[in-house]
């Protein structure tokens, strides 16, 4: 086979995938549980997950012609992706903004906030305003660039707000508003 034909260097480029952006579209600012969770994330990765697939490339090294040998390719594909990880991670604690809950109690609707809403049919809702790398909408937890957070940012109990949703407007009350201390 000609020599331009075969590939020489096991660094395999052409897979290597995109940097992630340190910065996702939305808000810098986070809760100090979720700066906590992505802090948490690093750590295991750097000192479990990275040292295990290490390893694991290591013993497949170790069985002699990695050109075809499936278990160093896909670990050093895995090992690429921690790697891409960890960089993500490192840039975005970096850029991210703690934020707080307030020191006083508070009534109104701010960053970090935990809020009970009913619709116009009488149903009730609670949700916390978060981050954009904390959203998780099973654990009722939306960005705070989502149309409803956005909607009752600055609102108190008693407080009406119209929602823009996919479905057409509704209007909202805000029943309950609290902050949940962090434990650390």
């Amino acid at each position: 086979m000609n020599k331009a034909f075969t590939k020489e260097s096991d660094d395999e480029e052409e897979d290597e995938l995109p940097e992630e952006p340190a910065r996702p579209k939305g808000t810098q600012h986070i809760t100090p549980e979720g700066f906590r969770a992505l802090e948490a994330e690093l750590k295991k990765l750097w000192t479990v997950e990275r040292r295990r697939i290490t390893e694991e490339v290591a013993a497949a090294a170790a069985q002699g012609d990695r050109s075809e040998n499936a278990e160093y390719i896909y670990g050093k594909r895995k090992l690429r992706e921690i790697d891409r990880r960890i960089r993500f991670l490192r840039k975005r604690l970096d850029a991210v903004n703690v934020v707080h809950p307030p020191n006083e109690e508070s009534s109104k609707i701010f960053f970090g906030a935990w809020f009970t809403i009913e619709d116009e049919d009488g149903r009730e809702m609670s949700y916390r305003i978060v981050g954009t790398d904390e959203i998780d909408l099973a654990a009722r937890k939306i960005s705070v660039a989502s149309p409803v957070a956005q909607a009752l940012l600055g609102k108190c109990v008693g407080d009406s707000a119209l929602i823009q949703r996919p479905k057409g407007p509704t209007e909202v009350t805000v029943l309950k508003v609290w902050y949940e201390t962090p434990t650390t």
